[in-house]
């Protein structure tokens, strides 16, 4: 009993005049405990807040701040504009050290200028004609050529390789994905061919953003690549000529709501700690069913639905397709959804609804888990964003006496080890099958995985020679003592 209690963290606030206690975790992260003050401050849970003590002193927001009573509860301040100003002062000016450099080199600024203000011109042009669908197509007709036209002034090659810039996870540009994603459902004619009204593919992708959480692992970003490569997919093996419209819209809408509202914790957690949603789903793809839920939840704001002109036949199509693809994230469904592909493969009938489900079925698949396919210094990053989640995890099921996997334990796994069996017997024998229906897919797609396991291989011979001589040196220092 006394273990279980030491885990949780109780703390006091002091909001308007009313004490308000707060109780978690002390296994949360920052930002968690950051969410649960705003909630109780009833203001938007990506405000900044600053915590204050009985003597005005800052306190840190994080599992060890100091404890407290009812009689010296913390005060919570939402900060201003000029108040994150000083923090932000350093990293403003290293940006703008950044950006004139940039300046100078690829004259940036007068092009930044000219795209902005054209681009301006046809968002206004969009909205003050109503969104006709022929105006539409030729201002995405224009947004097109000037990203052509940016590109080709931009040289992607203009650094030494000792010089490259390596982004930073936990600072995405998350505008650039909303605009890119958009631009998909454009390129792809889903917006003309359904008459999506673009505004509201806007807000829709918008509350998308802020329905996902800031994990390490599943979060937006995630979103963002997932989608991404399944418009590389539908583009690469031409299932536009294959699959109808609706289909690709399915395929598309599955891939950016597929994670929504993730918590971080995967469904053996879920189960094993009997969480609500466990409850709520009958131990049966708990987290699959709430993305499931999540997202229609959201298509039932008139703002956010992008379907509102499907009649109700249509929505119901569409609806069940999108969740069919969303529960078979599932990674304990992977051998059923494989096997029963494979079964198909050969005889392969675009006329078969079943087969065609199937195929949509394992091409999400293929995207969830598309890391590795993509390069090494883009695939790597994620590795460890994800080794930081199964760490979490595992520490908290450590903390309340749950089972814990091998592959998650952080003083068991390594990078090798969590990635060569993955690789081998789960992401090479499926894209190896999906390459049968679309060979185009092997250089592309394939080699890069076949790559990635060698490297991982190398890497484990590394780490296995490191280990013996290590284990060496222990040995002949112990034999060493013994004859002294």
């Amino acid at each position: 009993m006394g273990s279980a209690s030491s885990s949780y963290r109780v703390i006091y606030l002091d909001v308007d005049g009313r004490i308000q206690k707060v109780v978690f975790s002390r296994f949360c992260s920052p930002c968690d405990i950051k969410e649960l003050f705003c909630t109780a401050l009833g203001v938007p849970r990506n405000t900044n807040l600053s915590l204050l003590d009985s003597s005005g002193a800052m306190v840190s927001i994080d599992p060890t701040m100091p404890h407290n009573t009812e009689r010296s509860p913390y005060r919570v301040v939402p900060m201003t504009g000029g108040q994150l100003a000083d923090k932000e002062e350093l990293f403003q000016n290293v940006l703008t050290q950044v950006a004139e450099q940039f300046s100078r080199a690829f004259k940036i600024n007068e092009l930044k200028t000219e795209v902005t203000n054209r681009l301006a011109m046809l968002e206004k042009r969009v909205e003050l004609e109503g969104m006709k669908v022929v105006e539409i197509e030729k201002c995405r007709n224009d947004i097109k050529k000037l990203r052509e036209e940016m590109a080709s002034r931009n040289n992607s090659n203009f650094l030494e390789d000792n010089k490259k810039l390596t982004p930073r996870r936990d600072v995405p540009s998350y505008p650039k994905m909303l605009s890119c994603l958009e631009h998909m459902y454009h390129d792809l004619g889903l917006v003309k061919d359904f008459n999506i009204n673009p505004i509201t593919l806007k807000r829709w992708l918008l509350c998308i953003h802020d329905n996902y959480k800031n994990n390490p692992f599943h979060n937006f970003r995630h979103c963002f690549c997932v989608t991404q490569m399944m418009y590389s997919m539908i583009c690469l093996c031409s299932l536009q000529e294959k699959f109808t419209q609706v289909d690709v819209l399915i395929l598309m809408t599955a891939a950016v709501c597929h994670d929504l509202d993730h918590p971080g914790f995967n469904n053996t957690y879920q189960i094993n700690a009997r969480t609500e949603l466990a409850v709520r789903y009958n131990d049966i793809s708990p987290l699959e069913n709430h993305h499931c839920a999540v997202a229609f939840q959201i298509f039932s704001q008139p703002d956010c639905n992008i379907f509102s002109n499907f009649d109700p036949e249509a929505f119901k199509q569409i609806r069940q397709g999108t969740i069919t693809l969303i529960l078979a994230t599932d990674m304990a469904r992977h051998g059923e959804i494989l096997d029963s592909f494979k079964q198909k493969v050969d005889s392969f009938d675009y006329t078969d609804e079943e087969h065609v489900t199937c195929l949509k079925m394992v091409l999400i698949k293929c995207c969830d888990i598309s890391n590795e396919v993509r390069p090494m210094e883009v695939a790597e990053p994620w590795v460890d964003c994800l080794l930081e989640e199964y760490f979490m995890q595992s520490d908290r099921e450590k903390a309340e006496g749950l089972p814990v996997a091998p592959f998650m334990d952080r003083e068991k796994v390594t990078k090798p080890t969590a990635q060569i069996g993955f690789i081998k017997f789960v992401l090479i024998p499926m894209f190896e099958t999906v390459m049968k229906l679309f060979p185009q897919i092997e250089e592309a797609m394939v080699q890069p995985l076949r790559e990635s396991r060698d490297r991982y291989e190398e890497l484990k011979q590394i780490d296995d020679a490191m280990n013996e001589v290590q284990k060496k040196k222990s040995e002949n220092l112990t034999i060493g003592g013994k004859k002294k």
